[in-house]
């Protein structure tokens, strides 16, 4: 059999080709631009950061007042900006995630600015994060929309006809004037894309999973209905601290019982409460913050980062490798045969392949954790996962550094 690597290069430069005949329109391209970057913090311009171990709050470059709910406050902070990043494509969006260890009287902004034919945008924030509570609300920033582009939640959107060809990230330390503490990013990159609209995506070859099936823990977020809705309502909107819960679960890597101690004693899986509570974005309100999720699981020392991915077969690339995925999709109800429902946005974890090639899904829209486990229909899974009208591929992927990533598919941009 040809290696996996020709067969899914093949199947993607077929699902792009384009119809050269004199007179006929050249067909759409149906295989999304992608790319995720990550951050070289030995490069680019520091103001006051260190590089080494990540990028640390060496001494401060300057002081500045913030005010949000919890009043006005003065930080010193440190900075470093990145070199300006050339993308290879003309993205539409672009999505920062993060790891970092930001302990009490710390916390950090994520920025970026693009580059289009007009030349470089504004900088916009794409979250302000923190982990403690009681320093600032950890929140993303409403309102920056402008002629260039705008900011969806977590999602930095090029404006019609301005695609992004390059990029600038810049990351903002804040602690307590005159303190000790040492915020710490420890990696951070960007995912560009640009998913061309498509309303149907062409089922992908196996990959090499079919057959395996990770040993991640199930957990419902239904069983949390209406607990502690302050967070979004409770429980029903868990899907992605949910989902997150799960992959930390299987990596060993979760609350302890010490941490969860103020959850209600009858309350199942505290470590879900513990989860949403600690991926609550403020201006959201909600806990589906994609690159809040995976700046959560950093804090129990795990690399996290949002991308998009083209298709299931690279998908079991990581499963093979022994790396859960979560995924963001939409459907309406029927369109996802066995799931029962239909959603506007929902996170699940992917844990597997039948023999078949079919999707094994820890799926948290479940009445409890014995109904978690979903078997997907590959085709109808791939539809509502990949299409434009969906999340056009997103998902979180979460591993311990220690764990190493399969290599990218060959001959396209890496996009993890």
């Amino acid at each position: 059999m040809p290696a996996l690597s020709v067969v899914l290069s093949a199947m993607l430069l077929l699902t792009s080709m384009t119809d050269t005949t004199a007179g006929t329109k050249p067909a759409a391209p149906v295989v999304p631009d992608v790319v995720y970057q990550r951050a070289d913090f030995s490069s680019g311009t520091p103001e006051g950061t260190t590089a080494g171990d990540g990028l640390a709050f060496g001494q401060a470059a300057g002081t500045m007042t913030y005010t949000d709910a919890l009043g006005t406050k003065t930080w010193e902070y440190a900075r470093w900006t990145g070199p300006e990043r050339d993308i290879g494509f003309g993205a539409t969006e672009l999505i920062a995630s993060w790891t970092a260890d930001v302990p009490q009287g710390s916390w950090i902004q994520v920025e970026a600015r693009g580059r289009n034919v007009e030349g470089l945008t504004k900088w916009y924030s794409l979250g302000r994060w923190s982990y403690a509570e009681g320093d600032i609300l950890r929140t993303s920033v409403p309102g920056q929309g402008d002629a260039d582009a705008s900011v969806a939640v977590d999602t930095l959107v090029a404006a019609a006809g301005k695609p992004l060809r390059g990029y600038q990230l810049r990351l903002t330390l804040y602690r307590s004037p005159g303190s000790a503490v040492t915020p710490r990013v420890r990696t951070s990159g960007v995912m560009s894309s640009n998913v061309p609209e498509r309303k149907t995506v062409p089922v992908s070859p196996g990959g090499g999973a079919w057959g395996t099936e990770l040993a991640v823990p199930r957990r419902s977020q239904n069983v949390h209905l209406g607990h502690y809705p302050e967070w979004n309502g409770g429980g029903e909107a868990w899907c992605s601290p949910t989902s997150t819960t799960m992959v930390l679960g299987y990596w060993d890597r979760w609350p302890s019982e010490q941490d969860t101690s103020w959850v209600d004693p009858a309350d199942p899986d505290p470590e879900v409460d513990y989860a949403a509570r600690h991926t609550f974005d403020h201006a959201y309100d909600g806990t589906g913050n994609w690159p809040f999720n995976t700046a959560y699981a950093g804090r129990y020392g795990m690399d996290g980062f949002v991308t998009r991915l083209r298709s299931l077969t690279e998908l079991e690339l990581l499963i093979k490798a022994g790396v859960p995925v979560i995924t963001s999709q939409s459907f309406k109800k029927g369109e996802l045969p066995g799931a029962g429902y239909g959603t506007d946005g929902h996170l699940m974890a992917v844990v597997g392949f039948t023999a078949t090639g079919d999707v094994i899904a820890n799926d948290p829209a479940s009445s409890g954790n014995a109904a978690v486990r979903r078997v997907y229909p590959r085709a109808d899974f791939e539809q509502v996962w990949l299409r434009s009208a969906s999340s056009g591929g997103v998902a979180y992927v979460i591993h311990p550094p220690q764990h190493p990533l399969p290599p990218t598919t060959p001959g396209l941009p890496a996009n993890w």
